[in-house]
């Protein structure tokens, strides 16, 4: 084998690529987070619009996970929706989060997903600014921030 085949057969990780799944019990996440997290994160709550504190964040840096803290959104891709909850219009990467149909209360949405832990974060529209015309409306208390 020459050194192109092998070179190209070493795996690299990217940050596109597939992340590692965080498993816990019920019992072990209610251990490391706050009641309201839990709500949102494990039970598919939802915090109450304009209560928390990082939809006023206009610092640049990175939104994490609560829950696992896997990085899902830049603060280059932050905009103000007026809604209430900090919104985003592209996450971080591609498999940052997980969209799936969400069919409660009469309606058909899509819920997003912290590809990593399985968190509920809030859910994406199309109704949201250039480049992408999506809406990421995500629970604040579902993600820390650290500035840059």
């Amino acid at each position: 084998m020459n050194s192109h085949e092998t070179s190209s057969s070493i795996s690299r990780v990217t940050h596109d690529d597939p992340p590692k799944k965080v498993v816990k019990t019920d019992a072990e996440w209610k251990k490391i987070l706050t009641p309201n997290q839990y709500s949102v994160l494990r039970e598919h709550g939802t915090e109450r619009a304009f209560t928390s504190p990082l939809n006023d964040i206009h610092d640049h840096g990175t939104f994490y996970c609560a829950a696992c803290h896997s990085a899902l959104f830049s603060s280059d891709t932050k905009f103000d929706s007026g809604t209430g909850w900090p919104s985003f219009y592209a996450p971080i990467s591609k498999t940052a989060v997980k969209d799936v149909t969400d069919k409660t209360y009469g309606m058909v949405r899509t819920e997003v997903l912290c590809t990593v832990c399985g968190g509920h974060l809030g859910h994406v529209f199309n109704d949201g600014p250039k480049p992408t015309g999506l809406r990421y409306c995500m629970n604040g208390v579902a993600m820390t921030f650290e500035k840059k």
